[in-house]
C-alpha cells in the first residue's frame, strides 16, 4: 500500500495482472489521472438509473468523458440479469466497441458485477475501471475480480472472474446514499471484522452507522479493503482460504434469493441474517464465544431487523443452499468460525443442524 498526493493505493496481483484499488478525496481529478493511462478507441459509462441521477452528474462535466457513451440499466439486484447483461452488449455493439474499448462502470454492486461481466465477455474482454458509489461495491463487489449476473432465481450464477484495471473509491459518492444501503455495505464490513481480528469487530460495534463520520468511516473501508485484497491475492480463483469471505453467504445468499421470489431485501441484510445462522452453526460446532455471538446477533436485530419466516419455508431455503457455488456435489458447504479470526473452511451440517439454526433464526432465542 503507497500514499501520494491525497490518494491511497494498494497494488495487488491479482491472475498475473496488477491492478490498483485507490481512495481518494478528489474523484475527478483521479479519474482523469488514470483514464490518461489507457490507450482506448471509445469510452463507455456504465450507470443505472438512480447513479445517473445521483452519481453521474459529479463526474459528468469531465473533458475526457464529453465524448463517452452512456449506458443506463435499470437499478437494484432485481434487474442482475441477462436482459439487462444483454442490453449493455447491445448497446456496446451498436455504439462501436472494439475489443479496444473502455469502460466505466459508475455504480453499487449491481453495477460493478454485471459491467464487469459485460466487459469481461464483450469481444473476449475489453478494459474496465470500476467505481463504486455504496458502501457495499466499496468494500466488496467492486474488489476481488467476481463479475457476474443472477440467473434461475440464484445469486451470481453465471459468471466469470476478472479483475478491473483500477478500482477507485471516493467515499464522497456515500453522501448520495440512503441509510438502508449504508446499513446493507456495513454488514459485509462487520463479516470482514467477524473473520479478521476483534479489534476491527469492535471498533465496527461502536462506529455510528446512522450518523456516520465519513473521515473516520474512510480509514475503516480501507482497512476492510485491505484485508480483502490479501485474502484475493493468496487465492484469487477461490481454491482455499478466499472462501472465508463467504462467511454468512451461504445462508445469506438462500434468504436473498427467497426473498426475491417475494419481496426482494438488499444484499447486506441478507448477509447479515445468514451470519446470524453461521454464527449458531460456529457456536454449537466450532465452539466460538457465546458472548461474542450474542453481541453479534444483538446488533444485528437492532439495525437490520428480521426477515419473517417460518417452518414451513425451511425446505425451500435449504434446497436454495444446495445451489451455493463453495458446495462439492450434494453436500453444502460453510465457512465457520471458531473465534474472531480463526477459520473453519469447508465445514458441513446436518439437515437438523440446519434446522436449528433456521429455528435459532426464526425465534431469536
Amino acid at each position: 500500500m503507497g500514499a501520494c498526493n491525497g490518494l491511497i493505493i494498494f497494488r495487488i496481483i491479482f491472475m498475473e495482472k496488477e491492478q490498483q484499488i485507490i481512495s481518494t478525496e478528489d474523484i475527478v481529478e483521479t479519474l482523469d489521472s488514470y483514464l490518461a493511462k489507457y490507450t482506448y478507441d471509445r469510452l463507455f459509462v456504465l450507470v443505472d438509473e438512480t447513479t445517473k441521477e445521483k452519481c453521474w452528474p459529479l463526474i459528468a462535466d469531465m473533458e475526457r468523458l464529453k465524448n463517452a457513451h452512456l449506458i443506463v440499466i435499470q437499478p437494484t439486484d432485481t434487474h442482475k440479469d441477462i436482459c439487462s447483461l444483454g442490453h449493455v452488449w447491445d448497446e456496446l455493439q451498436q455504439h462501436g466497441a472494439t475489443r479496444h474499448s473502455m469502460m466505466v462502470n459508475l455504480g453499487g454492486g449491481m453495477v460493478t458485477d454485471l459491467g464487469g461481466f459485460a466487459a469481461s465477455t464483450f469481444k473476449r474482454g475489453i478494459q474496465f475501471i470500476n467505481i463504486p458509489t455504496t458502501l457495499l461495491a466499496m468494500v466488496d463487489a467492486s474488489t476481488g475480480g467476481k463479475t457476474g449476473i443472477n440467473w434461475g432465481g440464484l445469486k451470481n450464477e453465471i459468471g466469470v472472474f476478472n479483475n478491473a484495471q483500477e478500482v477507485i473509491i471516493a467515499t464522497e459518492f456515500l453522501k448520495t446514499l440512503d441509510q438502508e444501503n449504508m446499513c446493507s455495505g456495513y454488514a459485509e464490513m462487520i463479516k470482514h471484522g467477524i473473520i479478521s481480528n476483534e479489534e476491527m469487530l469492535s471498533e465496527l460495534f461502536t462506529f455510528d452507522i446512522h450518523e456516520p463520520d465519513l473521515k473516520k468511516l474512510d480509514k475503516m473501508i480501507l482497512l476492510s479493503v485491505g484485508f480483502k485484497s490479501k485474502i484475493t491475492n493468496i487465492d484469487p480463483l477461490e481454491q482455499n482460504v478466499r472462501k472465508a469471505l463467504n462467511f454468512g453467504h451461504t445462508f445469506g445468499h438462500a434468504f436473498e434469493s427467497f426473498a426475491m421470489r417475494r419481496q426482494p431485501i438488499l444484499h447486506g441484510y441478507a448477509v447479515a441474517y445468514g451470519m446470524i445462522c453461521e454464527l449458531y452453526l460456529s457456536v454449537i460446532k466450532e465452539g466460538f464465544p457465546e458472548s461474542i455471538f450474542r453481541n453479534t446477533v444483538n446488533y444485528i436485530h437492532l439495525h437490520y431487523g428480521k426477515m419473517d419466516i417460518s417452518c414451513d419455508d425451511y425446505a425451500e431455503l435449504i434446497e436454495l443452499m444446495t445451489h451455493d457455488k463453495k458446495n462439492t456435489g450434494d453436500t453444502i458447504n460453510f465457512t465457520l468460525v471458531s473465534n474472531v479470526g480463526e477459520l473453519c473452511l469447508n465445514s458441513t451440517a446436518t439437515r437438523a443442524q440446519l434446522i436449528e439454526a433456521l429455528d435459532f433464526y426464526r425465534d431469536g432465542q
